[in-house]
């Protein structure tokens, strides 16, 4: 059974000024002790995703279709109460800016014992030993001391690095991470990246990345989504996908990313044209107007297809 199964999920937005579907038909799994990837333009819908499965979809968005399932449980349509016992148990969070998600006038010791107060029934004092545990894993030097600090007083790395330790306290089966390392420089970045690699694969867990970065995902991914305007346009192996991507716009993104070869152009190749408004799409594929190899079937929405075994995408052309 997989960890995590989400299938044909559709979240819709309604109000006064507008109403879209911001997520249209995504289906996914995710194995305990993998790493699965979505990539995408800003906007494509990768982060309401991730609020949907934690069940913090903003208003007015709600979930109209599909099935998003942990270990065989479902999770749409659970009262907010249960999903509190979930959030930071089952599943944690890492957020892309730690800055603006830790609480600046609480310790980082205590804001990682919170969760093991919570969800494990331990005292203060067992908690933040435990933290102490914690920051010492992820790699935080004199843990004893950083437990007494507040974020203000930590670099950039040191704060992802205590956002990591709050989201894995519990032992999660599923750790979602958006946009982990954006705020930090390349070599902080790789440390981070390392480290979330290293404690999945030892504590099993499962993990959904989201970035726009083909780099992370050929460095942590064992497979990779990529979405466009709310859909999931192909899903494979990370090695396929960026060997030989099949969908024009998945194509697109790989040929864009920046590598030894690209350095001696003045200029990387650019998708033309600007995704539409969700509210604005075409009938059929959203990609179609910015497609270089547009036909007229592509006015109605294409099939997905499994051209092999854990690869599929949905185009026409397959």
């Amino acid at each position: 059974m997989a960890l995590l199964e989400v299938e044909d999920l559709r979240v819709r937005f309604d109000s006064f000024a507008h109403s879209f579907e911001a997520l249209r038909g995504l289906s996914f799994t995710i194995e305990a002790g993998s790493v699965f990837s979505l990539v995408g333009e800003s906007g494509c819908g990768k982060s309401i995703c991730a609020k949907a499965i934690l069940g913090l979809l903003p208003p007015p968005g709600r979930i109209t279709e599909g099935s998003i399932r942990l270990s065989g449980r479902e999770l749409r349509g659970l009262p907010e109460a249960d999903f509190r016992r979930i959030r930071g148990d089952s599943i944690s969070m890492i957020f892309q800016e730690p800055m603006t998600s830790l609480n600046p006038v609480l310790t980082t010791g205590l804001q990682v014992a919170e969760a093991l107060i919570q969800h494990r029934g331990l005292s203060r004092a067992q908690a933040l030993d435990q933290a102490v545990d914690l920051f010492r894993q992820v790699g935080i030097a004199s843990p004893e001391t950083r437990i007494r600090e507040y974020p203000h007083q930590l670099s950039g790395g040191m704060r992802q690095r205590v956002m990591i330790a709050m989201a894995l306290a519990c032992s999660p089966k599923l750790l979602l991470a958006d946009e982990p390392t954006t705020a930090l420089d390349v070599t902080i970045q790789g440390q981070i990246l390392r480290l979330m690699r290293d404690l999945t694969q030892e504590q099993g867990t499962g993990l959904l990345l989201i970035t726009h970065d083909l780099g992370v995902v050929a460095q942590m991914a064992d497979s990779v989504g990529v979405m466009y305007a709310g859909s999931l346009v192909e899903c494979a192996p990370v090695e396929a996908l960026l060997d030989g991507a099949l969908h024009p716009y998945a194509a697109g993104l790989v040929r864009s990313a920046p590598d030894k070869d690209s350095m001696k152009l003045d200029r990387l190749p650019a998708i033309p044209g600007t995704v539409p408004p969700l509210h604005l799409l075409p009938e059929g594929c959203a990609f179609a107007p910015r497609c270089p190899k547009v036909m007229d079937r592509c006015a109605a929405l294409p099939p997905r297809t499994e051209v092999r075994p854990g690869h599929t995408v949905s185009c026409w052309l397959y």
